[in-house]
């Protein structure tokens, strides 16, 4: 029988893609957390009207770069804290 020697270092599971989201920051009151809104356009199932759905999430930011106005980029994370899944990328736009 043959064994592959692979050196002591074992093959890390593959991790799955994470979401992406862009969002506008409408609160930052919070030390290196910040409230991003996203916006969805859905159609409707039946009458086909475009509606706007719009959700808050809790995002990490470490440098409390972020602030109210501004365009961010956010991604998935794994669990900050009770309600946070979120960590900011980049900051896309400041605001004016």
């Amino acid at each position: 029988m043959t064994e592959q020697i692979n050196n002591g270092a074992e093959q890390a599971p593959e991790r799955g893609d994470r979401k992406s989201r862009r969002g506008y920051v409408v609160s930052d009151k919070m030390d290196k957390t910040v409230v991003v809104q996203l916006q969805d356009n859905v159609k409707h199932a039946l009458y086909g009207k475009v509606i706007r759905r719009s959700s808050k999430v809790k995002a990490h930011d470490e440098q409390n770069a972020a602030g109210v106005g501004d365009l961010v980029l956010i991604t998935e994370t794994r669990p900050l804290s009770a309600s946070k899944r979120w960590r900011i990328v980049e900051i896309i736009e400041k605001a004016k």
